[in-house]
């Protein structure tokens, strides 16, 4: 088993034990996440950390996009689950980059692959991407080599 899933594991029963409904709910809600990218394919199997971890950021995505769902709809009580939930899923995941070190890995990796223009923006991210694994949304990686690129 990996060292992150036992890590839950371990979280979530010291949760239970101290009566933390947002943290158990939360880390039973990953683990469940965890469980069923495991069966999914042909063949169960066990997941490696990286793998756990891009799970998790993809629920922490959605917890954010809930979040702004609700707090547009004036249900703010919602709003703030979907809040405290990520906040909670976001002491698994590695830290984020800033924008500063995201457009200085953006500018290695143009340079690294010779682009010019934004027709090489996938050139780009293919060497970028590998970079920035968990550690940037997608969305802010393609944002920020636009960005170079055009100007």
């Amino acid at each position: 088993m990996s060292a992150l899933k036992d890590k839950l594991k371990a979280d979530l029963t010291a949760s239970m034990k101290s009566r933390d409904e947002i943290r158990t709910r939360t880390i039973r809600m990953a683990l469940a996440a965890v469980n069923v990218e495991e069966v999914a394919g042909k063949s169960a199997r066990e997941l490696s950390d990286e793998e756990i971890i891009r799970v998790l950021t993809k629920e922490a995505k959605k917890r954010r996009e809930a979040a702004e769902a609700f707090s547009g709809a004036g249900r703010t009580e919602q709003a703030q689950a979907e809040v405290d939930e990520q906040a909670v899923l976001e002491e698994y995941l590695p830290a984020q980059l800033s924008d500063e070190e995201l457009g200085a890995l953006a500018d290695e990796a143009i340079a690294e692959s010779g682009a010019t223009g934004p027709q090489a923006m996938g050139q780009v991210m293919k060497v970028l991407n590998p970079k920035v694994a968990g550690r940037a949304e997608g969305g802010r990686v393609a944002q920020a080599v636009r960005a170079r690129l055009t100007a």
